[in-house]
């Protein structure tokens, strides 16, 4: 595949470019606009058969939307950004999924790959020792930012789709890019599944940079052991008072929410697996003098099993729901996002280390990683597997120097080129695929 590598160093600083791009404007779930009207853009100029709004997210499958206003405000600002409005239009209401197609003449497999492109909601390091600062490309969007590497992963994607695109000659069957939005808070997935973008796929894959593996040029080949999660919003609703003159008329909504938080964390762990419970956010309040009348709460459970999650579940929904009679306050709860668990296919083990010996930038390969962590890639993985279709979800190793979710996170951009030469010679190597899986 020499056409390949040399198209491969061609592409470097164009990753790099991108990755920074996206990395300077970050998106929160399903407020994407730029990002994906840029990656619709770029696929179009390769050659792709594009997919987005409707077309790439059921509407209804979506979970933890942000309000109207939220929506609007984002669009907005996205056109002001450079948002191309043809792509901009089919996105409004928070439709901000984009799929790419391809498919070869020569028969072959269907072969989905999955890239997460959105971001937190954490403010971004001003530190002068932090990368993004030192070389111009911090968020402009305050409050927002990559902090877990999706800006790099929707710059793999792009250069898997331009890598493909060139090498096309040597593709066999189909190939489905899934730029997929929402993913922290495991809200996105369900919606490009619901709508049909893994139906008849043999082979899935997807991945995460320097999630566990810190050491660039590690490749994990892969992952298993994803915990089923919950993400719940609790709201507590009492009543206003004065706190000095009329202390017994109130009914103390802050207070709801904290029994809860202790009690919360005292559900019993199961006996048969892992299980987590953690009370993320408490907002609540609106002086000294006031009795809080109104409390919110960001919660979410996990579970080593799709069972273990549920038993968590149940449990802080009768703690959430009790709590508010002991405290008389009325309570609503609302499920904003939600993920079984899954594991990847062994057996694919021996092709992707076969395959990915070829690339250059591996130092070293791990057969098989468990992680304590959830994905809402796993809605893509469970469709496949329960259609026949195997599935795999890989690590690419970076240093970092600070942990995901940090103010302070970057990565190594060198994994961009190994990351996407990697993704390209899966799919183009399917035929071995087939014939050894």
């Amino acid at each position: 595949m020499m056409d390949l590598l040399k198209g491969l160093e061609k592409l470097e600083q164009e990753l790099i470019d991108l990755r920074r791009d996206f990395h300077r404007y970050p998106e929160s779930g399903w407020l994407e606009y730029r990002t994906s009207a840029k990656i619709a853009s770029l696929l179009e100029s390769y050659g792709y058969k594009v997919y987005v709004g409707k077309d790439a997210c059921k509407s209804e499958a979506r979970m933890g939307v942000p309000a109207d206003n939220i929506l609007k405000h984002h669009e907005e600002r996205a056109l002001q950004e450079g948002a191309d409005p043809k792509w901009l239009e089919l996105m409004r209401g928070g439709h901000t999924g984009v799929v790419g197609v391809i498919k070869s003449p020569n028969p072959g497999p269907v072969i989905a790959l999955r890239f997460d492109i959105d971001s937190l909601d954490i403010l971004e390091s001003n530190a002068e020792h932090h990368v993004p600062v030192r070389k111009g490309f911090r968020s402009l969007h305050e409050g927002m930012m990559h902090a877990c590497g999706h800006d790099g992963h929707a710059a793999i994607g792009l250069g898997v789709a331009k890598l493909l695109m060139e090498n096309v000659d040597q593709l066999h069957g189909e190939v489905r890019l899934l730029f997929q939005p929402a993913e922290e808070g495991v809200r996105g997935a369900k919606a490009m599944v619901e709508n049909g973008w893994v139906d008849g796929v043999d082979y899935f894959f997807s991945g995460h940079i320097a999630f566990q593996s810190f050491n660039l040029g590690e490749i994990v080949a892969t992952v298993g052991g994803f915990l089923a999660t919950t993400k719940l919003d609790v709201t507590y609703k009492g009543q206003a008072a004065h706190a000095g003159d009329k202390p017994e008329t109130g009914k103390n909504a802050l207070l709801a929410a904290a029994s809860a938080s202790l009690h919360l964390l005292g559900i019993p762990r199961h006996s048969q697996g892992k299980t987590r419970i953690n009370v993320g956010k408490l907002t609540a309040g609106s002086g000294r003098n006031v009795i809080p009348d109104h409390a919110t709460m960001a919660i979410e459970t996990r579970g080593e099993t799709t069972e273990l999650n549920e038993y968590m579940t149940k449990e802080a929904i009768r703690i959430i729901e009790n709590i508010a009679k002991v405290h008389d306050v009325e309570c609503e709860w609302k499920i904003v996002g939600k993920a079984p668990g899954a594991k990847s296919n062994e057996e694919l083990i021996p092709f992707i280390q076969s395959t990915i010996k070829a690339v250059s930038g591996v130092t070293s390969l791990v057969s098989y990683m468990d992680l304590n962590g959830s994905e809402d890639a796993v809605y893509m993985m469970n469709k496949v597997q329960e259609q026949g279709g195997k599935a795999s979800y890989l690590l690419f190793g970076s240093p970092i120097p600070a942990g995901h979710h940090d103010p302070l996170f970057d990565f190594n951009e060198e994994i961009l080129k190994t990351g996407s030469e990697i993704l390209t010679r899966l799919v183009l190597s399917s035929k071995k695929m087939i014939g050894g899986c």
